[in-house]
Parts: C-alpha cells; sequence; structure tokens
C-alpha cells in the first residue's frame, strides 16, 4: 500500500501563489507516475499536471499551463505544484494520485491512478 499526504493549500487572492506538496510513503517503489487532479464544487475531477517519477516527462492541462508547475524529489518521494497567477476559477480541492501499474489509462484520467490523497482545499478569492 502507499499512502498519499497533501499539504500547502488555503486562502489566496487572485494573481497570488501556492504551493501544494503530496508525500508518498509505504510500498512507493512502483510508482511511476504522480498527478494532480482537482474538483471544483458541482464539476468533475479535472487533470491538472502529471510528471513521471523518472525522466523529465510533465504534462498540463492547458488551464494551467505557464501558471503551474509540477516537480519531484525522489529521495524525498514528494511531489509539488506551484501554482502562480492564480485566478478564481482555480478554486478547488487538488488530489494528488500516483499510479503504480495496477491500472490502465492515460495520464489524464483518473481510471490509471492507484492511490489517492485526501485532497487540500485552495480558495482564490477575487
Amino acid at each position: 500500500q502507499v499512502q498519499l499526504v497533501e499539504s500547502g493549500g488555503g486562502l489566496v487572492q487572485a494573481g497570488g501563489s501556492l504551493g501544494l506538496s503530496c508525500a508518498a510513503s509505504g510500498r512507493t517503489f512502483n510508482i511511476y507516475l504522480m498527478v494532480w487532479f482537482r474538483r471544483a464544487p458541482g464539476t468533475e475531477l479535472e487533470f491538472v499536471a502529471a510528471i513521471y517519477w523518472i525522466g523529465n516527462r510533465s504534462y498540463y492541462a492547458d488551464s494551467v499551463k505557464g501558471r503551474f508547475t509540477i516537480s519531484r524529489d525522489n529521495a524525498k518521494n514528494t511531489v509539488y505544484l506551484q501554482m502562480n497567477s492564480l485566478k478564481p476559477e482555480d478554486t478547488a480541492v487538488y488530489y494528488c494520485a500516483a499510479a503504480a501499474g495496477r491500472r490502465s489509462g492515460s495520464y489524464y484520467g483518473s481510471n490509471l491512478y492507484d492511490y489517492w490523497g485526501q485532497g487540500t482545499q485552495v480558495t482564490v478569492s477575487s
């Protein structure tokens, strides 16, 4: 089993920045891809960004490209999401998830991911 714990959410004004962290523990050796999703009230889960555990590949949703940066620290088993130029429409619960090879799907689809964090609230005021 893998446990994912997010931190770093909060309230920020539009145009501001926040950084999220997701620390993985447990049987992390099978993790090959980690992702951030978000869910705003009354909406579906939305892909935000993904990063492979090995190599330099990362992916972003068009809505956050150029504003958000996903990164990782393999030694700490932690993935980060730096969010700049935040907009009110970025308000959501942000979830990190990890793919460990037991499922199939696309990196932007929730079906691929085996483990999920509990979520952290990000609120951007206008």
